[in-house]
């Protein structure tokens, strides 16, 4: 298992139905850099408390929402015009790598908030993931369960 938190995202992300599953997360609401964390703090046996997940929540939430979701938007918005655009299809896909690069950062904020968090003796995956996804829906609860199996073969 990688101690680097963004290393092991990307190789978590590129799991067979794991962007499937993070994209339908976070359309339902949930911070995919959250949940990404939260699976790799479980996976390194990090104690799973509210003090610590709020810690994480209060981090993540701010650049949520004044960075990564404002260049998601965007990007998003220009979906379809960017299809008969050139011009606007280099500019989006200059947005999805700022927008991959904000993620990146706060990934990085995230791994320096728990650096000193010590590693347990078992590892707790679904607790963390629990604690910190928004599920609603059995959908929702499958795609956690599919982040939570693949971030155990990580």
């Amino acid at each position: 298992m990688h101690p680097d938190l963004w290393r092991f995202a990307e190789d978590l992300y590129r799991r067979p139905g794991v962007e499937t599953a993070c994209l339908h997360l976070q359309a339902r609401g949930n911070d995919i850099c959250l949940l990404l964390c939260a699976a790799w703090l479980g996976r390194r046996g990090v104690a799973c408390s509210a003090v610590r997940a709020d810690c994480l929540r209060a981090l993540a939430q701010p650049w949520q929402r004044e960075v990564v979701s404002p260049l998601r938007h965007v990007r998003q918005r220009w979906r379809a015009a960017a299809h008969h655009d050139s011009a606007l299809a280099a500019l989006r896909e200059q947005i999805k790598q700022l927008e991959l690069q904000a993620e990146r950062e706060q990934l990085q904020r995230l791994a320096s908030c728990c650096h000193a968090w010590p590693d347990a003796a078992s590892e707790d995956v679904h607790g963390w993931l629990h604690r910190l996804a928004s599920v609603n829906t059995a959908a929702d609860r499958d795609a956690l369960h599919l982040l939570h199996a693949a971030a155990r073969q990580v």
